[in-house]
């Protein structure tokens, strides 16, 4: 045990997260070998082959999503998850001792079972619970944004031409025609529909219906509150990497009740931090452990009516992000919620409890015993309907990657607290961030798009821009 004070500050000794994560190895819970317990863990090694995690609601899936933060942040690794309910905020806090996760922890021989806290650093779209989060508009680009505002092809090719036409301008001398928000988007949909007959030619039919279309789907945008995700500063997806000096990966919360107000919204931003690590981090290979956990709740509304360009590349991210050193883990219901070709990319699987009261519901079942690798010792489908809250079937990848066995395994108990934190221990820890309150907290209004075209469209502004564009002739550039 070890002297570290838990984030409550009550001064109490707490417990060695370290007891858990040995030789490369990080412990998820226990199984029986008849009459022996047998440790099922993690290799740190193989954790970036991702994962996934099923069950019914009620049975568990949270404690296990804490257990998997706890262990990989012990392990040095730091952590991104999604916080549903505002349970998995209790990971910042030192638990406490209750009778049922101590009978848990003898049950399953962890006789220097104890409790602790972990690094946590809170984010929130709506900087309300955590840091701001911000992604300016350039960076989310067309595709993500258009599955965002549900446009349908043709639209969607409006927003390109609008994307195309910005840069164009970049690309022409005036570097202040940046998208950074909503209002930037807005103007330039705006302009391209006054001046849809002169850029007919270059860049195609630009329809007044179509840019009216999309200027209502960013009113609602507006409303839904997404407005205060588009701008500046733009998150540093690095900040996500960060390791204390003891050794402890910071584990970073998303505050997401609110945030599944907009379910499409969640689905989208949470594909667009991935694909922003998977185009930022540098080719690392196999590592002995990986440089993120990235934790997806929720994982289905990633999928549902998805188009096929959206599919593509969250099957593109999972399969490649790997070498990045990340390991993405997608938590849902039913393993049915994951297409197959993405399922088939998840290697380390833990499943809860499912029931089955109609035939879709018993096929489904069927599905996901499917998924495991047989043991001959369970029957799988029927252990899935009969499995206890903090009890799941497990099979993990070992040796050269390959599964082991399921097993029905019993979760070890978090060490941090289970339950959510009060709101004045998160608003001490948020405040307590200094670096990131500096860095995130107050947001940047910069020159961009909007203002250079309101600029343009004044008397001066039109002057000058003919001035501009006879200089460049001049020069050569016309």
């Amino acid at each position: 045990m070890t002297g570290t004070h838990g984030a409550e500050g009550s001064g109490e000794p707490v417990a060695d997260p370290r007891d858990y994560v040995q030789d490369g190895l990080i412990l998820i819970g226990v199984s029986k070998a008849g009459p022996d317990l047998k440790p099922e863990c993690i290799e740190l090694a193989l954790a970036n082959r991702h994962g996934l995690i099923t069950g019914a609601t009620g049975t568990g899936k949270t404690v296990t999503l804490q257990v998997l933060a706890e262990g990989f942040s012990a392990a040095g690794v730091p952590v991104f998850a999604a916080d549903i309910k505002g349970d998995l905020s209790g990971i910042a806090a030192t638990g406490k001792p209750s009778p049922k996760l101590v009978e848990r922890a003898q049950e399953i021989g962890l006789t220097r079972y104890g409790n602790t806290f972990f690094p946590t650093v809170f984010w929130d779209i709506f900087g309300k619970d955590g840091h701001p989060v911000r992604a300016t508009v350039q960076e989310m680009g067309p595709l993500l944004l258009s599955r965002l505002m549900e446009l349908t092809e043709p639209q969607e090719g409006v927003l390109n031409i609008a994307f195309r036409w910005a840069e164009d301008q970049r690309a022409a001398g005036d570097d202040k025609m940046t998208i950074l928000d909503l209002r930037d988007l807005r103007s330039v949909i705006d302009e391209m529909g006054q001046k849809a007959s002169t850029l007919r030619s270059k860049y195609g039919h630009v329809a007044p219906a179509t840019v009216g279309v999309i200027q209502r789907r960013l009113l609602v945008l507006e409303e839904q509150g997404a407005a205060q995700f588009f701008g500046e500063p733009a998150l540093d997806i690095m900040d996500f990497l960060e390791v204390k000096p003891d050794g402890r990966g910071v584990v970073n919360v998303l505050a997401a009740e609110k945030l599944m107000n907009t379910p499409r919204l969640y689905a989208t931003f949470l594909l667009w931090l991935l694909t922003e690590l998977f185009e930022k981090l540098p080719e690392v290979g196999d590592l002995d452990k990986p440089k993120l956990v990235f934790l997806f709740d929720e994982a289905h509304l990633l999928f549902n009516d998805a188009p096929k360009a959206v599919l593509e590349q969250i099957e593109r991210v999972t399969r490649l992000i790997r070498s990045k050193g990340v390991g993405v883990y997608y938590v849902t219901q039913s393993p049915g919620d994951v297409p197959d070709r993405v399922s088939a990319q998840l290697g380390n699987r833990i499943q809860h409890a499912l029931r089955a009261f109609t035939p879709k519901e018993q096929k489904a079942i069927r599905a996901a015993a499917q998924t495991f690798r047989p043991n001959p010792e369970i029957d799988t489908e029927r252990a899935i309907q009969e499995l206890k809250v903090g009890e799941a079937l497990v099979s993990l990848l070992h040796g050269k990657g390959e599964p082991s066995m399921v097993e029905r395994t019993l979760i070890r108990p978090p060490m941090s607290r289970v339950g959510p934190l009060t709101a004045d221990e998160r608003k001490d820890i948020i405040a307590a961030d200094s670096n990131s309150l500096r860095k995130y907290d107050k947001e940047l209004d910069r020159e961009s798009a909007h203002e250079r075209l309101q600029s343009r469209n004044t008397v001066v502004g039109q002057l000058k821009q003919r001035l501009s564009s006879f200089s460049n002739i001049l020069r050569g550039k016309g």
